[in-house]
């Protein structure tokens, strides 16, 4: 897998990886009755998404009859660890800070929500 800043995955990628984390494994079909209608894909599509999935790491297969049931080999804490990592990086210069101000000022954030990101930095801090 590419574990560097530059591991990128477009939408149908990430849907696709989502619905193996889910269900742990899947067969083409599998994930394409998974994505619903509303995508309108052709099964070579998803079968050529995962194939390139399966050359990049993100993915795997085994073989049953005819029909390869696909696997992930990528954890979903460690694509979001990833992705984050690249978003900090790429859009607030590694600020943290300047990420969090940024979410808080552009979206609404309940009561419930700003309790529980309270307690995370005081959790935070006793660990330290």
């Amino acid at each position: 897998m590419n574990t560097g800043k530059g591991l990128r995955l477009g939408d149908l990628q990430l849907r696709i990886l989502r619905i193996l984390w889910r269900h742990h494994e899947a067969t083409v079909a599998e994930v394409m009755a998974k994505l619903g209608r509303a995508s309108r894909l052709a099964y070579t599509t998803v079968a050529t998404m995962l194939r390139k999935m399966e050359a990049r790491g993100l993915v795997r297969h085994r073989v049953e009859g005819r029909t390869f049931i696909y696997q992930p080999l990528v954890g979903e804490a460690q694509v979001s660890r990833k992705l984050t990592d690249h978003l900090l990086e790429r859009l607030f210069q590694g600020s943290l800070s300047g990420m969090v101000s940024h979410l808080l000022s552009t979206h609404e954030v309940t009561p419930d929500e700003l309790a529980k990101l309270e307690s995370l930095i005081e959790e935070r801090k006793r660990a330290r």
